[in-house]
């Protein structure tokens, strides 16, 4: 059995999605499709703008989604029996599995970004990346933090956890992390305390947008973030996307449920080979590779 895996946030890099916008007509049309539907022409800033600009949440977002999505769906020859996205993948894998239109998807994902924009600056707060801990001991000493808000943000593989919360919440976490023996608590450079509680006004805001949506019966099953088990139900697959924004990215869960139910080959789809490397260390003998649909 064959899953598609599509990256988040951090993927993006100056020149993505080009070799795709040259080499393929199909996907030419559907960037400048992209370009009309957004107001701006975000193929500008993917293929020559300046980093700083590409790694705005309102850009990276969207120019992800784009570039991950378009190398689905011209890969003709592409087949699966399950999906999964690693946060804002999830939304790129339900185009690619049916459920959601690549219109309706790429508006989603932008007023997502919009609204994860807005509530960052309205809640400041950050992330840190733990290494070395079992994800119980991290979970444990984010919740001994009572006049703070921290909590595990992203599960990515055992070992390697994401912490996100209040910018005190999140130093004093560290700290505590470090003293528990962690190897590393590294506060990252991001625009905010993603898939944390502070992410509340935006998880609202999305949650109407989905709701105004239409949501198909997807092809194949998508192993959700927020609960890391599979669904085929489109009403189930609302709340959970609603879910995510302010709940953990359940990866290492999502895969071990994948491979338990027959997944031994994961193809990563989009920019750049993280979730690769994920797999990888989630399941060793699991067959690993990337496709840009070029």
């Amino acid at each position: 059995m064959k899953a598609l895996m599509f990256p988040g946030q951090g993927a993006q890099f100056v020149g993505m999605g080009k070799a795709l916008y040259e080499s393929q007509p199909r996907a030419k049309a559907m960037f400048e499709q992209a370009n009309e539907q957004l107001g701006f022409r975000i193929t500008d800033v993917m293929f020559e703008g300046e980093e700083e600009e590409l790694t705005q949440t309102k850009v990276a977002q969207p120019a992800i989604f784009l570039h991950s999505v378009i190398a689905a769906l011209v890969h003709e020859k592409l087949q699966a029996n399950a999906v999964a996205g690693h946060s804002l993948g999830e939304f790129s894998a339900l185009v690619a599995n049916g459920c959601l239109s690549f219109e309706s998807g790429l508006d989603l994902v932008a007023r997502r970004a919009r609204a994860m924009q807005k509530a960052c600056e309205a809640n400041p707060g950050t992330m840190a990346a733990v290494l070395g801990l079992e994800a119980q001991v991290v979970e444990e000493i984010c919740a001994s933090i009572a006049d703070e808000l921290v909590v595990p943000a992203n599960y990515n593989c055992p070992g390697q956890l994401v912490i996100s919360g209040s910018l005190a919440g999140v130093e004093k976490a560290c700290t505590l992390l470090r003293e528990a023996g962690a190897r590393r608590a590294l506060v990252l450079k991001v625009a905010g305390a993603f898939h944390s509680p502070l992410m509340e006004p935006a998880r609202a805001e999305l949650e109407k947008a989905i709701e105004q949506s239409t949501f198909a019966t997807p092809r194949w099953a998508i192993y959700q973030n927020f609960t890391g088990k599979p669904s085929k139900d489109p009403k189930e697959i609302q709340e959970n996307l609603a879910k995510q924004l302010t709940g953990a990215v359940r990866w290492t869960q999502s895969v071990e449920h994948m491979v338990s139910d027959g997944v031994q080959s994961f193809i990563e789809i989009g920019p750049g080979n993280v979730l690769q490397g994920l797999v990888r260390k989630i399941h060793r003998s699991a067959e690993v590779e990337s496709s840009e649909g070029a």
